[in-house]
């Protein structure tokens, strides 16, 4: 007799949903397709050889501390490093405003766990990082958008103010302090997902809103701005480093839940990560910015010339991401089927990054790992994709 599980399953896995995005990386063996899918690095420009060396060096150093189990709020000199590029970056902390996460995906999940209980509401943009909603799913939550007067119950308020996963859109300072107002005036608080914040190729950098929020207050203690930092985009996503930088009172509620969920972060790569960091990190961030603004340019330049009238997107300043908007009655995750079939072309549909009320006619582009060329050649099979299925006839036209 099969045991019928799903009936004996908690209610919460109602909510609980596979990643659209995890299902499409699968498409990177295929060497035929051309993927601007995931918001993957490009493992070319991961500081390989630093990592390797460092990893023999910390073993031959320090095996047995490298190897064994270690303090839950993570390696004391990686979180004094990162206290200081928050305090140098106008957020002044220490170590105590630090808690070390297996990435900051497990840090958005140990934020849920900590504020929301069912039925309370969470406030995202329009469409919002589709991880985050997986993260919040499992404690019930309701949604409502950030750009609305928040309802009752409303606890947090999630955003990725730089260079925003999906749609490449940056906050500006007058927006950052409409939100710390609306945040200070409803006792709300805000999740700040810095995850891109590092990759700026163009443009004057705004503060983050944790700097603000302690502007405001006069001390991070104070703030009610959770700052969630990552190593993935930077470093390297396997050694799945993130962190938490928060009041000291909402870090040692964090660091019970981590407690309960897996200890710690690898020690050894804690400190792997904390001796790579320390020199010439600034040179390393400019590379990455360098090859971004390269490919950027490229998506830019290419969906100008092959995108149909009609077709809109983004233009972000850094990050990953641009966003394209398509004409009204298009479905996107019906073109990326065609697409892939036709174009061996690939994207991630726009609809799932919405908490309510989808978007269909819309979906994410990442240039962070083909090449220009390559960028280049996608667009115009996806161009070729989105003109299949226009009216027959019309007129083809270049987006301006």
């Amino acid at each position: 007799m099969t045991t019928p599980w799903n009936d004996r399953f908690s209610h919460r896995m109602a909510r609980v949903r596979a990643s659209e995005i995890r299902e499409l990386l699968k498409l990177l063996d295929q060497p035929d397709i051309i993927s601007f899918a995931g918001g993957i690095p490009d493992p070319a420009l991961f500081p390989a050889g630093r990592i390797a060396s460092t990893y023999a060096e910390v073993l031959a150093e320090a095996a047995p501390q490298a190897l064994q189990y270690s303090v839950s709020e993570g390696l004391p000199e990686l979180r004094r490093w990162i206290a200081a590029r928050m305090t140098a970056a106008g957020a002044p902390c220490d170590e105590g405003n630090i808690l070390i996460t297996a990435g900051s995906q497990q840090a958005l999940d140990l934020i849920g766990k900590l504020f929301l209980s069912p039925g309370d509401t969470v406030l995202a943009e329009r469409p919002t990082y589709l991880g985050a909603l997986g993260a919040f799913n499992a404690y019930e939550p309701s949604y409502a958008d950030l750009a609305q007067p928040p309802p009752a119950w409303t606890k947090l308020a999630y955003i990725v103010p730089d260079f925003a996963n999906p749609s490449g859109r940056t906050l500006t300072r007058a927006e950052r302090t409409a939100l710390l107002d609306m945040a200070h005036e409803r006792d709300v608080v805000v999740i700040e997902d810095a995850a891109y914040r590092d990759l700026r190729f163009a443009g004057g950098a705004e503060p983050s809103i944790l700097a603000l929020d302690i502007a405001r207050t006069g001390s991070i203690e104070d703030a009610r701005t959770l700052y969630c930092g990552t190593f993935s985009k930077t470093l390297s996503p396997a050694l799945r480093l993130g962190w938490v930088c928060a009041p000291r009172a909402v870090i040692d509620k964090l660091v019970l839940l981590k407690q309960g969920g897996d200890l710690h972060v690898s020690t050894i790569n804690q400190m792997v990560a904390a001796r790579v960091v320390a020199e010439g990190w600034d040179s390393h961030l400019e590379r990455l910015r360098a090859a971004g603004r390269e490919r950027a340019a490229a998506m830019q330049t290419a969906l100008a010339r092959h995108m149909p009238m009609g077709v809109t997107w983004t233009r972000p300043q850094g990050g990953m991401f641009v966003w394209v908007e398509l004409p009204h009655g298009f479905d996107g995750a019906a073109l990326l089927e065609a697409a892939l079939a036709e174009e061996r072309v690939a994207f991630v549909p726009g609809a799932p990054f919405f908490a309510v009320e989808p978007d269909a006619a819309t979906l994410r582009l990442s240039y962070s790992l083909p090449p220009p060329d390559a960028i280049d050649e996608g667009i115009r099979r996806l161009a070729r994709a989105i003109d299949a299925r226009m009216a027959h006839g019309s007129p083809r036209a270049r987006a301006s």
